[in-house]
């Protein structure tokens, strides 16, 4: 499912389209890490990125040809050490995200079955979390996430 577009600006407010020249959209696999207690795992951007600090879902930008579960099986390898099927990656939402920097499509998908242990191999802090999520900020593109996982919570 695709949601519209969200802009990422001081108030996180939603607004149309960002006037201007149009910008290419960065192609981004996002895991939702969610544990048999039904926790999820957030993790800090590291220092040197932009956001540094903030609080956010897992994931990393698509190189060219690459699927979105490819690209998430690798990153998640990458920043965590952890390894995933790609053929068990369930593709879940969509959000295309104008941040100041970049517009970027967010391609959600849950996991619940990884291989290894977290590690955090590129300085992150990880916080397995439940709602309300207690860490601060979060990323703006995250913010979604938190309400779609409320609203199935509340479906039960």
């Amino acid at each position: 499912m695709t949601e519209p577009l969200l802009t990422a600006d001081a108030h996180l407010r939603r607004e149309g389209v960002t006037e201007g020249a149009p910008r290419p959209v960065v192609d981004v696999a996002v895991g939702v890490l969610i544990g048999a207690d039904g926790r999820f795992l957030l993790a800090s951007r590291p220092e040197g990125k932009v956001y540094a600090g903030y609080w956010e879902f897992p994931g990393g930008k698509l190189e060219a040809g690459e699927s979105v579960e490819t690209a998430l099986a690798r990153e998640l390898h990458e920043e965590l050490g952890i390894r995933v099927d790609p053929a068990q990656v369930l593709r879940w939402r969509e959000q295309l995200v104008d941040y100041p920097h970049a517009l970027v499509r967010l391609h959600f998908c849950k996991l619940t079955q990884w291989q290894g242990e977290l590690q955090t191999r590129e300085g992150q802090a990880l916080a397995w979390a439940s709602l309300p999520v207690t860490v601060s900020p979060v990323l703006p593109g995250a913010v979604p996430v938190l309400r779609w996982l409320e609203e199935e919570a509340a479906l039960g």
